[in-house]
């Protein structure tokens, strides 16, 4: 009799929750601004459908009846270029509170008390910052995805003040929502030595795919034993890499142009399988031996791969001011004599003036500012210092050689320097701007090679000593970056920027190019997004018959993605728009350039780490363990960025 009354009274409950979910006004598509846009049709299990008034034809929709997220990416992918109004909604349910007139009625009291807030919480939440929010707390606590579905959990949620149509995601959305903030990153690595230890630095970078905005983190800056060997730098970097999860979303790892750095992922690229290759027409049998199989599979298990590698392109122009310009000078005889005398004259000031207190009094009475000294560790230093002392008039300069006892610069040495930082300004620009950090993306290189030649061309008239090193400047660019200048993944990041577009190209035959070149880009992530992944299948089971036969029998028209990308490439290049935000306009864009814009053109910023990295290893802090130096270091690196590296890289517990 107790077992009868149990199972009818369970049965009494299913069909109670089987109604309240047929009911349109307890569906949040029923409190959704932009229900007007859609057509309800039925309710079945936990999907609600509806047809799509803005498609023409019939086109019915499915999603979720605690999250609208799968209408709301229809209407911003499908119909983006509609201007999208969103309208008051009313329901019965006693958590919103009423628009009638009684409010104009006199005062009185609600059903449910308000949560009382703070001032700094009052403000109404973004759907992103709701997210957000939801994944600090289902990932620090290590809680399944379903959490979010749990009616008490999405309860506590309702009362937070969010803005219209933003709740709590389903476990679907989140998923894919936790698999965008994990999504593809860069690295930048280096060694460091200090106190006869060396250092392994690795930081990343990445875009935030809400605001899309430039976000960096130190990963390790590892004890480095032993030589300094390409296998070992590559052991080492796959480690790191492995031990953070994140080995299969590097897009590209950046370093200098060391010979171990290079050598290291020439050797330990992965090994791609062509499929493209003919079949053997041959039906022989061929023997293998089972014991020497396996021996090759257990050595096989530890193999080392490594990401895409970028070379430093700060570097690279480094080696340009430097190697190559003072190659040229010293191949023209009547330069070379006028240029060694020069640098050997300002040499002598510099010294003098770094070395004696008297000498630096001398400087700051005379020419009332400070001569600068070039650094060795730091790039365009010496163009730097040989620009402040072209600030100065020549015969100031032969005051201060006189009172130090140095030979005086003559008129055409002082032409000379004026010459090289004319020529080599357009370099040292260029040059700061990649080894730039919160701005700068990997797209910003080709612009700024492209108008770096253009730039250097234009400086050949009105040079009298040295006009034709633009024309060699120009050479060793073209030299140096003839892989960037080829290559297609710097091409598809540059055109992805809003800043550049197509505007960087000078003809229009390479910007009808890479304006084709984008297009089949965008087809081929547009169909890789539509196909299923079994990362994005639910990670709940289906409670009843029907439901897992509505799964089943889930049908869709298909969509001309073509025409779709087309238009959407179009109206990318025309729009006006410069900033990053306006890629939300254009999904199929936006993934791109995450993809190829989360590098950094530099390994400036694991130099960066390394010059904090002095602050902490101290001479006097030298006794310092391995490990405690690191956490020192990436807890003073990390802190100064928004949220915690565990969450955003996939750190993990052991680590």
């Amino acid at each position: 009799l107790l077992e009868s009354c149990y199972m009818s009274r369970e049965a009494a409950e299913m069909a109670s929750q089987e109604e309240k979910d047929k009911s349109d006004e307890n569906l949040a598509f029923s409190r959704w601004r932009y229900k007007h846009y859609f057509k309800f049709i039925a309710s079945k299990g936990k999907n609600v459908h509806v047809m799509c008034t803005l498609c023409p034809g019939v086109k019915t929709l499915s999603t979720s009846v605690v999250s609208n997220s799968n209408l709301m990416k229809h209407l911003t992918t499908t119909h983006a270029s509609t201007k999208l109004v969103a309208k008051n909604t009313s329901t019965s349910d006693d958590s919103t509170p009423s628009t009638s007139k009684e409010e104009g009625l006199g005062a009185k009291s609600p059903k449910q008390q308000k949560l009382e807030l703070s001032a700094s919480q009052q403000k109404p939440m973004t759907q992103a910052e709701v997210n957000r929010m939801i994944g600090r707390y289902v990932v620090g606590r290590m809680l399944p995805l379903s959490t979010v579905e749990d009616d008490s959990f999405r309860a506590i949620i309702a009362k937070i003040p969010t803005k219209a149509g933003a709740c709590a995601p389903c476990a679907k959305t989140f998923a894919k929502y936790l698999d965008a903030e994990v999504g593809l990153l860069s690295t930048t690595a280096d060694i460091w030595t200090a106190h006869n230890r060396s250092y392994l630095g690795v930081t990343a970078h990445w875009l935030d795919p809400h605001s899309l905005e430039r976000k960096k983190a130190a990963l390790a800056c590892r004890r480095f034993k032993g030589r300094h060997t390409y296998d070992s730098i590559a052991t080492e970097l796959d480690n790191i890499h492995s031990s953070f999860s994140i080995s299969n979303k590097i897009t590209a790892t950046v370093t200098d142009n060391g010979s171990n750095f290079v050598k290291a992922f020439k050797v330990y690229q992965p090994v791609q399988d062509d499929d493209s290759g003919e079949e053997e027409e041959d039906d022989d049998v061929t023997f293998v031996d089972l014991h020497d199989a396996l021996q090759d599979m257990n050595v096989e298990e530890d193999v080392v791969t490594l990401p895409p590698h970028h070379r430093c392109a700060s570097h690279i122009s480094n080696l340009i001011s430097c190697s190559d310009v003072d190659k040229w000078l010293i191949s023209k005889p009547g330069i070379k004599v006028v240029y060694r005398s020069a640098i050997s004259k300002c040499t002598a000031l510099w010294n003098k003036a770094s070395r004696s207190t008297v000498a630096a009094e001398m400087v700051d009475e005379v020419l009332e500012r400070k001569l600068l000294v070039p650094c060795t560790t730091r790039w365009n230093s010496f163009h730097d210092a040989v620009a402040r002392v072209c600030e100065f008039p020549i015969a100031e300069l032969n005051t201060i050689s006189y009172n130090f006892g140095l030979k005086a610069i003559t008129d055409r040495e002082y032409q000379f320097l004026r010459e090289y930082c004319t020529v080599l300004k357009p370099l040292t620009v260029a040059l700061d701007i990649l080894q730039g950090e919160d701005n700068c993306f990997y797209g910003t290189l080709l612009p700024t090679l492209e108008t770096l030649i253009s730039k250097t061309l234009n400086l050949k008239t009105g040079l009298q000593i040295l006009g034709d090193l633009p024309e060699a400047v120009v050479k060793a660019i073209k030299t140096r970056f003839k892989e960037v200048l080829e290559s297609e993944t710097a091409i598809f990041a540059a055109v992805t920027l809003p800043r550049f577009k197509l505007r960087w190209l000078r003809t229009q035959e390479r910007k009808d190019s890479a304006k084709a070149s984008l297009l089949a880009e965008c087809r081929k992530s547009a169909q890789d997004e539509d196909q299923p992944t079994g990362t994005n299948t639910p990670t709940r089971s289906l409670s009843t018959d029907s439901a897992i036969q509505d799964e089943f029998f889930s049908f869709e028209e298909e969509e001309d993605t073509s025409t779709s990308v087309e238009s959407q490439v179009a109206d990318y290049l025309k729009s006006g728009a410069q900033g990053m935000d306006s890629l939300n306009r254009f999904p199929v864009i936006k993934n791109i350039s995450l993809k190829y814009n989360a590098a950094t053109p530099s390994s400036a910023p694991v130099e960066r780490l390394f010059s904090l990295g002095k602050l902490v290893f101290t001479p006097k802090r030298n006794r310092l363990t391995d490990k405690r130096f690191e956490m020192l270091l990436l807890l003073r690196y990390n802190q100064w960025f928004e949220g915690r590296l565990h969450f955003l890289v996939g750190y993990t517990t052991d680590t």
